[in-house]
């Protein structure tokens, strides 16, 4: 079954998807920088794309790191981001009641990896219908997000997509284990691979995560292999000046390089 997201339909039987954009919405003019390079090598290489930032980081290591500029700020950049390079947009939903103002303008509502048992938010999303990606959490068996789905499946709302993002914070590290893209999809639903996230190491800067950005690449390729039916890549031009996770986003410049492999593999692994 295909899924309706803004001006495109996603069949993940077909298609390789790609979420991309930077981890927080810092301007509109960056957000346009950043959505109209993604654009334009998902047009190249022939992938549905869809922008993705954050209006809020509401789960920082600490209260003094940047959240971001709020939502109301937020939905009005996301909603020209939308309209002027005509592409569909995600953001994070992390309570009940900024659902359906979200809603309103994004495409897909993301749920943050450490709310994705929380059974309101889950159906407040369900209930506008629109599709919803869940991200796995760090603390969950690829397994057990099954009763997440249903959770979403039980409003009426068959369009979900899981995200895998590492799992498990020993040591201030995660863990990817490719495995759980086989395990998820087993719920009939696309799962997507977080590439960037999945370098994080979780508070390992004691106020701020960390995180190995040299390794986005290995693990992009590897999960593209696994059978992954997208990639989740945060992006920006200048990584090190990201105020959000700039241990982890990956350079503008080498989304391209690397989606070429990655577009390669998966074709390679189809014909198997």
């Amino acid at each position: 079954m295909k899924m309706p997201v803004g001006p495109i339909e996603f069949d993940h039987h077909s298609q390789f998807l790609l979420i991309a954009g930077p981890c927080v919405i810092e301007n509109l003019d960056l957000c346009l920088q950043i959505g109209t390079h993604c654009r334009d090598v998902a047009g190249r290489l022939g992938l549905p794309y869809v922008f993705k930032a954050s209006f809020d980081k509401a789960n920082r290591s600490s209260g003094a790191n940047y959240r971001g500029v709020g939502m109301d700020v937020g939905l009005d950049v996301l909603a020209k981001v939308k309209s002027q390079l005509g592409v569909p947009v995600t953001t994070d939903v992390h309570e009940l009641h900024q659902a359906s103002q979200v809603a309103a303008v994004a495409d897909i509502l993301q749920i943050p990896a450490f709310l994705c048992r929380q059974t309101d938010l889950l159906m407040a999303a369900a209930e506008t219908g629109k599709p919803v990606n869940i991200k796995k959490g760090q603390f969950m068996a690829p397994w057990e997000m099954g009763n997440a789905v249903r959770k979403i499946q039980s409003a009426g709302n068959p369009n979900v997509i899981l995200t895998e993002r590492g799992t498990f914070f020993g040591y201030n590290r995660l863990v990817n284990d490719m495995t759980g893209i086989a395990h998820m999809q087993a719920f009939q639903v696309p799962v997507v691979f977080d590439a960037t996230h999945s370098t994080q190491m979780p508070g390992g800067q004691g106020t701020a995560s960390g995180g190995q950005r040299e390794f986005v690449g290995l693990l992009a390729k590897a999960a593209t292999a696994a059978g992954a039916n997208g990639l989740f890549l945060e992006v920006h031009p200048e990584p090190d000046q990201s105020p959000s996770d700039a241990a982890t986003i990956m350079h503008l410049d080498k989304l391209e390089p690397l989606l070429e492999v990655c577009v390669a593999i998966r074709r390679a692994c189809l014909d198997v």
